[in-house]
């Protein structure tokens, strides 16, 4: 149907956007493609949040590695937030799977399927070069993921300070 981008940083207001947007569009059913682990107490406790504030006529979907799958599942009538890609690049990264060939997948998928999608990202390129191997491979990884998929999308957002600003459509 359609595909909607939503990035920015780190408690910028991405997710209440993309929430906001995804409610306001007809839906036979509302889903939540969640990409995040609850490994640790901190985040169990960020999960549990998210789902208190979304509410109870949305249905969550794990899907912290298989991202293709969960959104191949998808059917013609839902609207769908995907939050969040840079969560699960960072769990195919630790899995040793190449990102390249998996983001690639995942642009394919959301260009293709039939749900109204709402996908949000971090913007991780706009700060620091990072002082180690790893956080600079995510970094460009991430850059290149996010060119993927808005090239992919009708509507890319960068929400700063809880301002969207409109970058494509």
């Amino acid at each position: 149907m359609s595909l909607t981008f939503v990035l920015g940083g780190a408690r910028s207001g991405k997710t209440s956007y993309a929430l906001t947007q995804a409610g306001n569009q007809p839906a036979q059913r509302r889903v939540m493609v969640a990409t995040a682990e609850a490994l640790d107490a901190e985040m169990a406790d960020r999960i549990a949040r998210h789902r208190a504030e979304r509410g109870a006529d949305w249905v969550t979907v794990e899907a912290p590695r298989d991202l293709v799958g969960a959104v191949g599942d998808l059917a013609a009538g839902d609207v769908a937030v995907v939050d969040c890609l840079t969560l699960w690049l960072t769990n195919v990264m630790l899995d040793g799977v190449e990102p390249g060939p998996a983001v690639a997948a995942l642009a394919d998928a959301m260009g293709a399927s039939p749900a109204e999608l709402f996908v949000i990202s971090n913007e991780v390129g706009q700060g620091i070069v990072p002082d180690n191997a790893l956080a600079r491979r995510f970094r460009d990884e991430a850059g290149w993921m996010h060119q993927a998929v808005a090239a992919a999308a009708e509507r890319v957002v960068m929400v700063v300070a809880g301002l969207p600003v409109v970058l494509k459509g």
